[in-house]
């Protein structure tokens, strides 16, 4: 409804998780991957360029591909989440270099929060998040509803 403070959104049973690292994560990433692969089996899997392609090829995971990050993949997955196509991102991204595309990066973990998608940025999240009974059932996510935000300031101006 219009007049309530958040709008709740169904992640489904069938998680759809998006797949991120950094060029010096990448190999973690794989490992990750490899280590949780019959749990990964059963969802939708998705990824930016370079690691959504080594994750299909080194482990037979059926992985869309979306852009290179530095080439808009990020955004790619950003606009995903804002569509209703990406419940979880699962991002091992490398905090000790400096990445030509940290703005979009930045800008992903924004909508990631503004649309209440759980995010891992290392190994032990990913692992509490795989390992979460809500992995198994479907959950509803609340976000807030910006529409009574908006009105909410129109009435206080």
């Amino acid at each position: 409804m219009i007049t309530d403070e958040y709008i709740n959104i169904p992640i489904p049973r069938q998680k759809r998780i998006a797949l991120i690292a950094h060029d010096n994560k990448k190999d973690d990433l794989l490992e990750w991957v490899n280590d949780n692969i019959s749990t990964l089996r059963k969802h939708f899997l998705c990824g930016t360029g370079t690691t959504a392609r080594i994750i299909a090829e080194k482990t037979e995971l059926p992985v869309k591909a979306y852009n290179s990050g530095p080439l808009g993949g990020d955004q790619q997955i950003g606009s995903r989440i804002v569509e209703g196509g990406i419940d979880i991102v699962i991002f091992f991204w490398d905090p000790l270099e400096a990445q030509p595309h940290d703005p979009d990066v930045k800008a992903l973990l924004r909508i990631a929060a503004v649309y209440d998608i759980p995010i891992a940025n290392n190994r032990a999240t990913a692992d509490f998040i795989l390992s979460s009974p809500l992995m198994d059932c479907s959950y509803d996510r609340k976000i807030i509803n910006f529409n009574k935000h908006m009105m909410d300031r129109v009435k206080n101006f």
